[in-house]
């Protein structure tokens, strides 16, 4: 009975490690601080929306996801002992996939919200008032939840009596399979059942919620309430193709395209890069956190302004 892994990661490329180790560090960094950024220019009064509160729950879910795996990961690109305890895998890929589908069910929520203020927008404040936000929150976490814990117990009851070294930054469900000594044919049938369910029920929730919006879009009359309409929708779209296509390559890939570096590139980009680029889709393009910037910035400078004339 296997009572540690031992995370590989690239050890095999001994002078890659600091590197590396520099690389991610910096990229963790530039992570957490454009998430919390977005949860600080989110709180003010003039963001009070619906749309940016989904934002902040969206930018505080990357953050903890982030820190599931980087911190461990940056450890081991130093150190020669990559250990994990069994307890300590199992607890990694629970709160990887409670995260991961979580904001799989928070990406739908999202669009729920742009379709009713783009085709209900007279309606859109009283349908998308606080508690249906907040409800809509808590199900998109349950039901991350309900996926790890299913996912997490069917692989911690596989036998894990061969070789403990997981060749992976983290303990996920695809190395972890790998190491069992028992058929795991059925398990991966399950399995890429449940991450269809998971990826495209709310991704389908998420393409219908368009295709009405389009619709919507496409009868305004004028082309300035389009183009604002669009652009409302872009940063959510692009985090939404970023998400889900990157989440599909990874747990979605026919075996006979897959190999171990090319996934553990995969996970790489799907666990720190794109946690990474949402702050800056959103800042960029949205005017009004742009704006709220603008004049946190100047009210700073008029503070500094002020107390050095004093």
């Amino acid at each position: 009975m296997v009572s540690e892994f031992i995370l590989l990661g690239l050890s095999n490329y001994c002078e890659l490690q600091v590197p590396l180790f520099s690389i991610y560090l910096f990229i963790y960094t530039i992570t957490l601080m454009g998430n919390i950024l977005i949860n600080v220019i989110t709180m003010d009064t003039s963001l009070h929306t619906p749309m940016y509160f989904f934002l902040r729950v969206l930018s505080f879910l990357e953050i903890c996801y982030t820190s599931v795996t980087v911190p461990k990961m940056l450890v081991n690109f130093l150190s020669e002992n990559r250990s994990i305890s069994y307890m300590g895998c199992l607890s990694q890929m629970y709160f990887l996939l409670f995260f991961g589908a979580s904001e799989c069910f928070l990406l739908a929520a999202m669009a729920y919200d742009r379709y009713m203020a783009i085709c209900n927008p007279l309606r859109y404040r009283l349908i998308m008032n606080r508690r249906v936000c907040l409800s809509l929150t808590v199900l998109s976490w349950f039901s991350g939840n309900v996926v790890s814990l299913v996912q997490t117990a069917w692989v911690f009851t596989l036998p894990f009596c061969g070789s403990n070294q997981i060749n992976y930054f983290f303990c996920d469900i695809p190395p972890l399979i790998k190491l069992s000594c028992t058929d795991t044919s059925q398990y991966e049938m399950q399995l890429f059942t449940a991450t269809i369910l998971v990826i495209f029920t709310p991704f389908s929730l998420i393409l219908v919620s368009y295709i009405f919006i389009i619709s919507a879009i496409l009868k305004m009359a004028s082309a300035e309430g389009r183009h604002k309409a669009f652009s409302t929708c872009s940063s959510h779209l692009i985090v939404v193709t970023l998400y889900y296509g990157s989440g599909s390559l990874i747990y979605l890939r026919p075996k006979f395209i897959d190999s171990p570096d090319s996934s553990k590139v995969l996970a790489l980009i799907y666990t720190t890069i794109t946690p990474t680029l949402n702050p800056i889709i959103y800042s960029l393009r949205n005017k009004e956190v742009k704006g709220v910037v603008r004049r946190m910035l100047r009210d700073m400078l008029k503070r500094k302004i002020f107390s050095h004339g004093k």
